[in-house]
């Protein structure tokens, strides 16, 4: 038998949604507080390995959207916070095209969260206070990894390593400049909560400029 027979057929891979449901009571006048929730219910169920883990959605200069996961570091009613490197693709994406998309998938959970938002710099303040924090070999990396520039191998990565380890040997890492947080400010976020027979529940929250308003979708 071939691997190419002993391959699944995709098309006959489905399940049954049958984990929760999901109704207007639960969102009550602020989508963050049900994020909230959703997220700690995530973060305590040991089926989910990292709850933070998100999808960033970005525009690139070429036209093209771009995703890749990145991990929530902290939210509030201001918004979502995670750290990049700013020279990095998707921070020059972000500071040319503000608009962008985060994303959270707990299958366990039979949830989703989809989120559009206005990226913008994190107050140098605040990146410096989560950069203190890390540990010193995620400083050091912050230092050495031109991100998404075309290197020529590994040993240069570790080489620049261990260049960096001496320089910062035995003192207080600083905080490079081209390194810091993203603040995504809310203005759509969409709770998806799986269903029988695909009939999916679905909440969208969005800010009218005001006050936060909903309305249920089709599945």
């Amino acid at each position: 038998m071939s691997n190419r027979d002993m391959k699944p057929k995709l098309s006959d891979l489905r399940k049954s949604y049958e984990k929760g449901t999901l109704d207007f009571s639960h969102v009550s006048n602020n989508p963050l507080h049900l994020f909230q929730k959703w997220f700690f219910e995530a973060e305590e169920t040991d089926a989910i390995d990292e709850a933070n883990a998100m999808s960033l959605t970005t525009l690139g200069d070429d036209g093209f959207p771009r995703a890749r996961v990145v991990l929530l570091k902290d939210f509030s009613e201001e918004g979502f916070v995670f750290f990049t490197n700013y020279n990095s693709e998707k921070g020059k994406s972000i500071l040319n095209h503000s608009k962008v998309g985060l994303s959270f998938y707990w299958p366990s959970l039979e949830r989703q969260i989809i989120i559009k938002g206005e990226a913008e710099k994190l107050l140098a303040e605040k990146s410096d206070q989560y950069f203190d924090s890390r540990p010193r070999g995620s400083q050091i990396g912050a230092h050495v990894s031109p991100q998404s520039e075309v290197i020529p191998d590994r040993k240069f990565l570790e080489d620049l390593q261990t260049s960096f380890e001496k320089k910062f040997k035995n003192i207080k890492i600083p905080r490079p400049d081209h390194w810091g947080g993203i603040l995504v400010r809310p203005y759509e976020i969409e709770f998806w909560q799986g269903r029988p027979n695909r009939l999916h529940d679905r909440i969208c929250c969005y800010f009218d400029g005001i006050d936060w308003k909903s309305k249920r979708l089709a599945p």
